[in-house]
């Protein structure tokens, strides 16, 4: 480089900031076809689950099932809550909650109708196993295949339970405990049971995904305080009612926690019809010809991936999907449409002023007011928005470059987002969206002759 801060073929005017992997220096970006390796944490929980479950069907069918009895009314009671498993998109943690508990509570149970009980681990698990692959085959026949993960997460998390509860059982630890101290005491195991399947549920999605492991373990917690603490309540009732009555206690008890999942199933229903009317306004710009069509879609999509990258939690991701969904819906206030809707080229002050419009509708439509706040201030400053105007700003700005740009589109935006971090585009944001556009389309280094990418030439 000169002195004067010019290169060979020019001046430098901006020095781009530090790249994650796929933007090393001396590298561009290039397509790349190969089939990506499982990750580690994902194969090591369903060999995990594969092998006690394979261990535990082997032992019982040699041994021999203990209280056969018991171990039937458990089992039909799992096999009927995983019937009963929904599939739909609610969001829920935990989509069998009756099977849950009743998996849960065989594994804490210590008596039946005050006669000890010996069903041990090894039979716990065995139990549980075979009455969930039956409840099971209808939902693998539909081909869901989110089957394989909660297999393994209920294998794990029941036999986590077991081990904690039935070998200090089987010894005479518990026997002598009675009243508030051995409920206590199944709650307490019941917490560090919904703990573990937090962790394994957020170990899952984190290496199906590759979002960060923090935020959906957050999310995952606090999922816990629904339909988690319900689960852990029926299951710590049901593991006292049957030591105490019988096996008359479990139809008793599995009624409330269907009914409460009956309640999540319409509160689900009522999400995504909110969700589908949201959709519907933000491709009213589509129709009337401001927007291409299938842009909010596209925007509102790749906002929540790179929220996620960010740590978003899940409802500031629901704000965000609205936002992206709804973010052009000011232009229907102009009487001269933008040119193919891109606002991102428009001056400062027309974009501020098609923002503020854009909220005014939002508003107007009883669509949540921080929908409306991020609608209003993607047009701001760069630092003076919140992140998920931030993310609008940046996401929608590629869309309408790579449709603009042609085949190239998509590198070529991306790095005139690069070069605008200086004001125009937060670059946190355009950092996780080079992150999540290198898991989307597939792009990875190549060598360029140890070169920059810089305005006015290279070096």
């Amino acid at each position: 480089m000169a002195p004067g801060g010019h290169s060979r073929r020019g001046p430098v005017v901006h020095r781009l900031p530090t790249r994650p992997a796929c933007f090393q220096r001396g590298e561009r970006l290039t397509k790349r076809s190969f089939r990506p390796r499982p990750p580690f944490a994902l194969t090591l929980i369903h060999i995990s689950a594969t092998l006690l479950a394979t261990t535990s069907l082997t032992l019982t069918l040699w041994t021999g099932l203990e209280e056969r009895g018991v171990a039937l009314a458990f089992g039909v009671l799992v096999a009927v809550g995983e019937l009963s498993r929904w599939n739909g998109t609610t969001g829920l943690r935990e989509t069998a909650p009756l099977g849950a508990a009743g998996a849960l509570s065989y594994a804490l149970l210590g008596a039946d109708a005050g006669h000890p009980t010996h069903h041990g681990v090894f039979q716990t698990v065995a139990v549980v196993v075979a009455a969930t692959l039956v409840g099971c085959v209808p939902h693998i026949a539909r081909g869901h295949s989110r089957t394989p993960d909660h297999m393994a997460r209920r294998v794990l998390t029941v036999g986590f339970a077991a081990v904690c509860f039935q070998p200090l059982y089987n010894q005479g630890v518990f026997r002598h405990w009675g009243g508030p101290a051995y409920a206590l005491l199944l709650l307490a195991l019941l917490s560090l049971t919904a703990l573990c399947d937090a962790v394994l549920a957020a170990a899952l999605a984190h290496s199906r995904t590759g979002w960060p492991f923090g935020p959906l373990l957050r999310d995952e917690l606090r999922g816990m305080l629904g339909i988690g603490s319900a689960v852990c309540a029926t299951g710590a009732v049901m593991a006292l009612a049957v030591a105490v009555v019988g096996l008359w206690a479990l139809p008793v008890f599995s009624l409330p926690l269907l009914l409460t999942q009956l309640s999540f199933r319409r509160y689900a229903a009522v999400r995504d019809t909110y969700r589908q009317t949201i959709a519907s306004l933000a491709r009213s710009t589509e129709i009337a010809g401001y927007t291409p069509a299938g842009h909010a879609r596209r925007v509102a999509a790749l906002c929540q991936a790179v929220g996620r990258d960010l740590g978003l939690s899940e409802p500031d991701l629901t704000v965000l999907e609205y936002a992206a969904l709804m973010h052009d819906i000011g232009q229907l206030s102009l009487v001269d449409p933008v040119p193919a809707g891109a606002t991102a080229a428009l001056p400062a002050e027309e974009q501020r002023r098609i923002a503020l419009l854009g909220g005014a509708v939002v508003r107007q439509t009883g669509v949540s007011p921080q929908v409306a706040a991020v609608v209003e201030r993607q047009a701001d400053p760069c630092r003076e928005q919140p992140l998920s105007a931030r993310i609008v700003r940046a996401v929608n700005a590629y869309e309408e470059k790579t449709r603009a740009g042609g085949p190239g589109g998509p590198l070529q935006a991306l790095e005139e987002l690069r070069l605008g971090t200086a004001g125009d585009y937060a670059p946190e944001v355009v950092e996780a969206l080079a992150r999540v556009l290198c898991n989307q389309e597939g792009w990875r280094e190549a060598p360029r002759a140890g070169r920059w990418w810089v305005t006015g030439g290279t070096v």
